[in-house]
């Protein structure tokens, strides 16, 4: 079990993320039209959709890389704060990214990336200053997560699923309850795609919230209760996850058929 500073409070009735009648570009492509979704805390969340379905512009809505239109009626909220970034609210919403996995530093030692989650920064630098319990933290961490032995590594030298597991923990050393996790399993072997996933629902088995954004559906742990199919940039369906995984429903998000197995209530789909 994922080592916990201290233990939080029962959950809020605000929305862990508010997005409502949001009209998004990216360059000159609308991507989001009048498009509203609501994530409660404490509920275990998958967004799922094929490639251009919205869901990297969705993270970019997230992390305040792109705005809605500015609008009457529309607004972006998370944790019921409009306007502040997402890294000060780091200690509520912990995110890991591909795109933050790409531009790390190669040359950050594994207990600099882990401690720079203080700071919201991609390594460490000579004007930030880390107390004793936060580098206990960071140390903590790495030991909960199995990698102690790579707290000396350089980021660069390491694995993709050992850079993901560091990112990770980059994340958790600020103790969110809620975590948003992107395309978490991307280019992992199968051993590092399972121990991952392990990671995953012991999070969840502690009470974290996990938000997932994938396109795997092998990677929807049985504890995900609810799943937001996306296409085109809409909400293709919503709702819980054995009424919204289905043969059909993939079907038709993918257009082209589709069968799904189901294993001690894991997912994988087959060509239908």
């Amino acid at each position: 079990m994922i080592v916990r500073m201290a233990k939080h409070g029962t959950e809020s009735l605000v929305p862990l993320i508010e997005i409502r009648d949001a009209t998004v570009f990216r360059g000159s492509t609308r991507v989001f039209h009048h498009f509203t979704l609501n994530l409660e805390q404490g509920c275990n969340t998958a967004i799922l959709g094929p490639n251009g379905a919205g869901k990297t512009t969705l993270l970019k809505i997230l992390t305040r890389e792109l705005y809605p239109v500015v609008r009457d009626g529309s607004s972006v909220q998370i944790l019921g704060d409009k306007r502040s970034d997402i890294w000060s609210l780091r200690s509520q919403l912990g995110i890991v990214s591909s795109d933050l996995q790409y531009e790390y530093a190669d040359a950050a030692r594994g207990i600099e990336v882990v401690l720079s989650g203080f700071y919201a920064s991609v390594g460490v630098w000579g004007h930030q200053g880390f107390t004793d319990d936060q580098t206990r933290r960071a140390e903590a961490i790495l030991r909960e997560l199995a990698m102690d032995s790579m707290a000396n590594r350089t980021y660069g030298s390491l694995s993709t699923g050992q850079q993901r597991r560091l990112l990770l923990g980059r994340a958790l050393v600020n103790d969110p309850p809620s975590l948003l996790l992107d395309e978490p399993t991307t280019g992992l072997d199968l051993t590092a795609t399972f121990q991952y996933l392990e990671t995953m629902r012991q999070l969840m088995s502690d009470g974290r919230t996990l938000v997932l954004v994938t396109h795997h559906i092998h990677e929807i742990p049985p504890e995900i209760r609810r799943v937001v199919l996306l296409k085109d940039g809409e909400i293709f369906a919503d709702g819980d996850k054995e009424a919204v995984l289905t043969g059909q429903n993939l079907s038709a998000l993918y257009e082209q058929p589709i069968q799904l197995v189901q294993k001690q209530s894991w997912y994988q789909a087959i060509p239908g």
